[in-house]
Parts: structure tokens; sequence; C-alpha cells
């Protein structure tokens, strides 16, 4: 008989791309595949590419961590939300949910625990988001990146460490490729600076207000985000991008520091690279604090530096955390290869998926 799996998750790219990893390979194993998004938020356009994957809409709402008029409309859209979900599971009976977290997700948890079915939910950062800690008492299992996650839920056995769930997609790259590409000397140190997929002004403003500086000391690689780079920015020793994906792994082998936001998905790849970091986590206004707890994690175990976003704009502070890296970064290399990583794969983590849906059986 034919499995199927509901995915949900969304809002951001980092409540899908976990999703986008594994559904290709539930679909290789003949699964059917279905996903529970929101009528207009990022997954939609994600999984709308994805063949033979089913889509449903649902009402979502969003509580914000301030007052806001439009908390009131979106707790009202909770309710229609879950109804829908609870319809759209009964009607598709999944042999598994499973919840990669964001306020899209929430109906569809408490939907799969009405109807019966195992729900199995992953949480990023050190600390659950409120999406997925309204969720917890819905959930099956609850694997976390973080081993320090575990403190913060009352039920215990449902919390399963697992590491981050890493892709192969940074492996093999080639230090020579990526001097080539971008005119740079083989001789000479390379920092990349890396503002996520959206960039971070704070940060591409901090490195050209300290370009010249900058380039005395290294090469820079600059992944700006989209719509800023800066026209005829270019110089000797200093590149920009808007977005790089082939070329990323031949860029992280050849940098030997890394400048970056504190996203869980980002500072794990840098871990696994044994990258010495100096991170700039988001400021608090921006999220709910976890980048902060999340570079604090990798700071006590000596793995980076971190910079407030707030004193960016203080060049010599930032030049100094950056050469204290720099200098140091046999040390930090060293922190990373004696701390124990721990991180599963793709495919490891659809096993365990797969586990829970066999035992619903027996």
């Amino acid at each position: 008989m034919t499995k199927k799996i509901i995915f949900t998750g969304g809002g951001s790219a980092g409540h899908v791309t976990l999703n986008l990893n594994l559904i290709p390979l539930f679909l290789e194993q003949g699964w059917q595949v279905r996903y529970v998004g929101s009528y207009q938020g990022i997954e939609k356009d994600l999984i709308a590419k994805l063949p033979k994957v089913t889509y449903y809409p649902i009402f979502t709402g969003k509580l914000r961590r301030y007052f806001s008029w439009q908390n009131f409309w979106d707790m009202l859209k909770i309710p229609f939300g879950i109804l829908q979900a609870v319809w759209i599971v009964f009607k598709e009976k999944p042999d598994i949910v499973f919840s990669k977290g964001g306020f899209v997700s929430f109906p569809v948890v408490v939907a799969g625990k009405l109807n019966g079915c195992p729900v199995v939910m992953h949480e990023s950062d050190v600390t659950p988001g409120l999406a997925n800690k309204m969720s917890l008492p819905f959930v099956t299992k609850f694997f976390t990146t973080f081993e320090d996650t575990i403190k913060y839920v009352k039920d215990k056995k449902k919390v399963e460490y697992i590491g981050p769930v890493l892709s192969d997609r940074l492996l093999n790259g080639d230090k020579a490729r990526a001097c080539r590409f971008c005119g740079f000397k083989a001789d000479k140190p390379i920092v990349m600076v890396i503002g996520g997929s959206l960039g971070a002004k704070s940060l591409n403003q901090a490195v050209r207000d300290n370009l010249p500086e900058l380039l005395k000391h290294y090469q820079i690689i600059h992944i700006c985000g989209k719509g800023q780079i800066e026209e005829n920015g270019d110089c000797e020793g200093y590149k920009q991008f808007e977005y790089v994906d082939a070329e990323l792994k031949d860029f992280m082998q050849a940098a030997d520091v890394v400048v970056s936001r504190a996203g869980s998905n980002s500072i794990f790849e840098l871990l696994s690279l044994n990258k010495p970091m100096v991170l700039v986590p988001l400021p608090t206004g921006s999220s709910r604090g976890e980048q902060m707890l999340n570079a604090k994690s990798f700071e006590a175990r000596g793995y980076c530096q971190i910079i407030a976003d707030e004193k960016l704009s203080d060049g010599m502070l930032f030049l100094d955390t950056l050469a204290e890296v720099y200098q140091n970064r046999e040390k930090y290399v060293k922190n990373m290869k004696n701390g124990g990583f721990k991180a599963i794969d793709n495919k490891t983590l659809a096993q365990k998926i797969q586990t829970f849906a066999e035992n619903k059986e027996q």
C-alpha cells in the first residue's frame, strides 16, 4: 500500500528548506507527498516548483510579540485554519505529518493529533519558536538541532537531540577555482561576508565603510543580497554577488574567515567545514532573539566571536574582531574539530520520520 506524508512549514525560507530537501527522498521511495502552507507565503512559491506534490493553502495567523490590531484579526484566522487542516488531514489520511515550524504549521499539527496521525516536528534554533511551543503538546516526537533546547521542553520523552541536518552541497569545494572566478591571488587571505538571502544592510555598510582598510589585509567575497550590489563597486581583491549557488562550495573552501548572520542552518554548515566565524546576529527588534542565542552557544564553545548589529558602525571594533579571529584561526579550527560536533544527513532524518509512520501500523 502506498504511504503518504503531509509536510508543513512556512513564513520564511528557514521553515521550508529542510522540507525541500526531504521531499525528493520520499518521492523516490514511492510516497505520496502533500504540503499544507499559507495562501501567499514563500512556501507556496517554492513548493509549486516541485512535481508530484499537491499543495493545500490554509488560513494562518501570526501572533506578534508586540501590540498590533492585526493580532486580533490573525487570532480569528487560526480557528479557521485548524478547521481547514482537520478536513485536509481527514481526507488525505496520511501516515505521518512532518512540521518544520512557522505559524502555518500549528493548525496542521493540531489536525494531525485530532485525526490520530503521528506528528514529528523539527526545531533549528536553541529555543523553540512560538509556533513550535504552541505545537509541542500535540506532537509525537520533537527533533532538536541544539542539545540545549531540551531544557526548554517540559515533556522530555518527546525530545530527541539529533544535531543539524546537513546536505552535501558544500562538500568538495575548490579554492583554486574560487580564486580564478573572483580574480583573486592564491597567497592572500580571503574573508567571505554573507548577509543572508535578502542581505543585511548594516553588514553591507560595515564592509563598504571599511573596505580600504580591509583590502590592505584581505581579499573579500561579499554576498550582499538581492538588489544590494553597489554599482561599480568591484575592485581588485573585492568581488560582490547578490546570491551564489554552484560557486558557494568553492567560496567556502577558499575562505579563511566567514562573517555571517547567525541563522542556525548557516552557522552549522560553517561549523561542519571548520570555518572560523565572526557572527552578527539579527537585532532583537527584527527577531525574537534566536540568532543571538545561537551565536552565544557557538561563542561559549570557542567557535566564533560576536559583534552586536548595533555596534557594526564602530569600524575599529569590526576590524579588530576580524583580525583577532583571523590571527587565531587555528585555535578556532581546533575547537571546532574537538567540539564533539553531531549532525545527520537528510536521508537519515527521512528514515527516522518513516520509522514513526511504521510504528503507527504496529
